[in-house]
């Protein structure tokens, strides 16, 4: 079966390495002085877009799980990556899905969401308006914010703060 491939430019490729090796609980196959690859034999791709007010280009990754024991490999993995940045997320109503999800930064500030999907809904997710100060609306959490207020996303689609944080 074919790969998918993801390539991204890092600015420390050793705490990359460190840091993407703990994510996928797996050792990369190929490690130069520039360069790392994982070859992934358990994932699969789930590709999404949308049009919802976000500036144009990557939003974030992430990864399905199949179940709450999947999810909760997941979350230990992601913790054990980067214990400063790390959100979690119960019950969430984004993207159309009601998801048990937490989230991760890398080390440049691309998000990782892992998540286990419960039920389809109709609606994209929370709105603004119906979200209490101290809850979040379906977002991609920023590095500061997964480290500094964990749990205190808040997004809308007004363009001043859609250039503080990115909201799927």
């Amino acid at each position: 079966m074919p790969y998918f491939h993801v390539h991204l430019s890092v600015d420390n490729l050793a705490t990359n390495i460190e840091f993407y090796s703990r994510l996928f609980g797996a050792q990369a196959h190929k490690i130069k002085s520039d360069y790392a690859k994982w070859l992934i034999e358990d994932l699969r791709l789930i590709f999404a877009i949308s049009s919802r007010g976000d500036r144009p280009g990557l939003n974030h990754f992430g990864v399905q799980a199949l179940s709450d024991e999947d999810l909760a490999v997941l979350r230990t993995r992601a913790i054990n990556a980067n214990e400063g940045t790390f959100v979690d997320e119960a019950d969430a109503r984004c993207c159309y899905a009601k998801s048990d999800k937490h989230w991760v930064s890398d080390p440049q500030g691309i998000p990782w969401e892992h998540f286990y999907t419960r039920a389809d809904i109709d609606e994209f997710g929370d709105s603004v308006e119906a979200v209490a100060e101290d809850e979040h609306p379906c977002c991609v959490p920023s590095p500061a914010q997964t480290g500094a207020a964990k749990g205190a996303v808040r997004c809308t689609n007004s363009p001043e703060e859609l250039l503080d944080r990115e909201c799927c």
